[in-house]
């Protein structure tokens, strides 16, 4: 199944301010809704079940998953736990030319060690006890479509090694079985950690991280797109006053400002599960500030982007930064870069150039030539 999409035609500009009166047929109003199939059976769940585009972070994003969606490289998801990393999977593979072929989600995490390889790639009678009859795994499950696999990092070593060949051989061997069997499948990944990290500590295999990062797509926080508050609110408001067959209702000025003062460690998911409890014991249509319970975790999360990884090594840190900005289009890049390097050294050096050119290993005159050229210094010294 994949996820539904449809235009979400009741959201306020972005730039509304709390309790501003604003036209919902306006022009500007429009924006994406995305929903995973039978949202209304994963109420216990800890997946986002509805994911906005209307904050201009969230609306790069959005841009970014249809240029990257048409083709079939391998797609790396990271973002925090609740920030619609399934949603972001599924929307690749519904603007894919695999949308009509299956989509298949996988948690890595909820296998044993011994089970997952069977789940992954299957197995023939008797291959292990139990094996009462033969079984096709995951990646013959989604074969013509796309595999995500959620929680990648979890995957043992064992099976992170049979996962590289599978990817590299475009075939499985199932468990117990000495015959091939060819597979056309995308795969999408998905982590709440930095994989560079665990790479550094032995617990992911490099060549396997390169073979999944092909495009990367990093998921802002709810706190980072603010602009999204609101609009997923007004949605879950819909969702939850159906359900238990309310009337129209609506948030008051208060409410909308204790949303957005709010930094949602849960992400999307907690503010999902805030307007279910708000809705509960609120009365006569109006949800205000004092029907939000809100969570007193202030727990304080950089990005998963923005954090340094303290295990990897200065190569692998600016390899990871390089691989980043390479995602971006800039056809300025090199300068930017080189202009960059021998900034940093200037400054490092004490803003000395021979020093500077000496660690560089380049002449003071090419040194000296880039930072008039950046305006770094001036031409008359």
């Amino acid at each position: 199944m994949t996820a539904y999409t449809r235009p979400l035609a009741v959201l306020p500009p972005a730039d509304a301010s709390p309790g501003e009166d604003w036209d919902a047929t306006a022009p500007s109003a429009p924006s994406t809704l995305l929903t995973l199939p039978n949202p209304r059976k994963l109420t216990t769940s800890i997946r986002a079940t509805a994911q906005v585009f209307q904050d201009p972070r969230s609306a790069a994003l959005l841009e970014r998953i249809r240029m990257v969606a048409p083709s079939d490289a391998n797609v790396l998801i990271i973002g925090e736990t609740g920030t619609g990393k399934e949603l972001i999977a599924r929307h690749v593979h519904d603007l894919s030319r695999r949308s009509g072929k299956p989509f298949v989600a996988v948690n890595c995490g909820a296998f044993s060690e011994s089970l997952v390889e069977s789940e992954l790639f299957g197995h023939e009678k008797g291959a292990f006890t139990g094996a009462f009859s033969a079984k096709a795994g995951w990646f013959e499950a989604s074969n013509g479509g796309t595999l995500f696999l959620d929680e990648i990092g979890d995957l043992p070593l064992s099976i992170q090694v049979k996962l590289l060949r599978v990817l590299q051989e475009r075939e499985v061997v199932r468990l117990g079985s000495r015959r091939s069997v060819p597979i056309d499948v995308r795969v999408v990944a998905a982590t709440n950690v930095r994989l560079q990290d665990a790479v550094a500590a032995g617990n992911f295999r490099e060549d396997l991280f390169y073979r999944l990062h092909v495009v990367h797509l990093a998921l802002p926080t709810l706190r980072e797109r603010p602009g999204d508050i609101l609009p997923l609110a007004r949605h879950f408001i819909e969702e939850y006053r159906q359900r238990l067959g309310y009337g129209p209702v609506r948030l008051d000025a208060s409410a909308e400002q204790k949303l957005g003062e709010h930094g949602w460690p849960g992400n999307i998911r907690e503010l999902e599960n805030v307007i279910h409890h708000a809705l509960l014991i609120c009365q006569n249509g109006v949800l205000g500030a004092e029907h939000l319970h809100l969570s007193s975790l202030n727990i304080q999360r950089r990005s998963t982007e923005d954090e340094p990884a303290a295990s990897a090594t200065p190569q692998q840190a600016l390899e990871a930064v390089l691989r980043d900005l390479f995602n971006e289009p800039n056809e300025q890049l090199f300068e930017q870069i080189e202009e960059t390097v021998m900034r940093t050294a200037f400054e490092f050096c004490h803003r000395n150039q021979v020093q500077a050119a000496k660690l560089l290993g380049i002449s003071r005159n090419v040194l000296r030539s880039r930072l008039i050229r950046s305006r770094d210094i001036s031409a008359l010294k």
